[in-house]
């Protein structure tokens, strides 16, 4: 192999951490025959049909995900899941499959050829640029767009934008640009209120129940969201703040139920009420979603002590306990 390609050869291989598929190797100058001799001596090994290892021992998560896309061939990137893994929007991915999306033209895979590899045909997905010495994978936004159309429930797709937005890896008006170019898109609707709630700073899935079916389902005033207090020289940031009528609501999912977060929690809201009279309820999914005309009467009710001169109404669910008080 001559100095030149060598050194191309060399940067391959860095760039995709050691794997190479058999057109790459063959370009490089490789015959079939010391492919082959490779293989056969376990110099190197054999990860997907015409995808290589040109190592031995295992593979790092890196160099599978490049095998994947080598085996799924030109216009692969890592999307989904995987996607989501490489771009930092989950710190493990739930399941260890490799998501890749192709262009619709394509079918790279047959069924049962490369295990752990789930193959989606889409031309909505868009790569990150630049893409050089990286792994192909879409951008953040159609990850999380994608991410979106495979949820089970508005909620949890509500959870994607919440975790990106939080994290800092787009903006919701990124995602909003990205969803107008998309002709297909699951929760439109719902996605086009979740994205103006982000930008009022509702950060997640229960907290958007708590604005729409608690607040604004019942006629209650609009809380500032994500307020910025300082209490006791130390600043706090409220899920839902009525300055006027001191009152907080707070929304918590189920990982804030650890004994050492509650009990912080509880002695902040206990510190409030000592220092400046303020009242505080907490709320967890149970309240925002199945006892969400519940909380709107508590919430109505602490308001109007507190000098709010609105009236409550019933929200459109027939069995709504405003209704009855009505």
């Amino acid at each position: 192999m001559e100095t030149h390609a060598y050194r191309q050869w060399v940067m391959l291989l860095n760039q995709q951490c050691g794997i190479v598929d058999r057109a790459q190797a063959k370009r490089a100058g490789f015959t079939d025959r010391q492919i082959w001799h490779r293989l056969r001596s376990r110099t190197w090994q054999r990860v997907h049909e015409g995808v290589y290892a040109t190592f031995t021992g295992p593979l790092t998560r890196e160099a599978r995900l490049w095998a994947a896309l080598r085996k799924a061939g030109a216009g692969a990137m890592l999307s989904h899941e995987t996607a989501a893994e490489v771009h930092g929007l989950v710190d493990k991915p739930a399941s260890r499959a490799i998501h890749i999306t192709v262009p619709p033209s394509r079918r790279p895979v047959r069924r049962g050829s490369a295990r752990g590899i789930v193959i989606h045909r889409s031309g909505q997905s868009r790569p990150q640029l630049p893409i050089t010495w990286k792994l192909p994978r879409t951008r953040i936004e159609d990850t999380v767009l994608d991410l979106i159309d495979a949820a089970p429930t508005f909620e949890i797709a509500y959870g994607w934008i919440a975790r990106a937005v939080s994290r800092r890896l787009t903006s919701t008006a990124m995602l909003r640009a990205a969803l107008a170019t998309r002709r297909r898109a699951r929760y439109r609707s719902e996605l086009a209120v979740a994205l103006g709630e982000s930008d009022d700073g509702v950060h997640s899935g229960l907290e958007l129940r708590y604005a729409r079916d608690v607040e604004r389902a019942h006629g209650l005033p609009t809380a500032q969201r994500q307020a910025r207090r300082e209490i006791a020289g130390r600043v706090h940031y409220r899920d839902n703040w009525y300055a006027e009528y001191r009152l907080c609501v707070e929304v918590d999912g189920p990982s804030y139920h650890q004994d050492e977060q509650v009990w912080r929690d509880k002695r902040r809201d206990s510190l409030n009420l000592g220092t400046d009279g303020v009242q505080t309820f907490r709320f967890g999914p149970l309240e925002v979603t199945e006892r969400a005309c519940e909380s709107a009467a508590i919430v109505a009710a602490t308001l109007a002590r507190n000098g709010w001169q609105g009236a409550p109404h019933p929200c459109r669910r027939p069995d709504c306990s405003l209704r009855a008080s009505a």
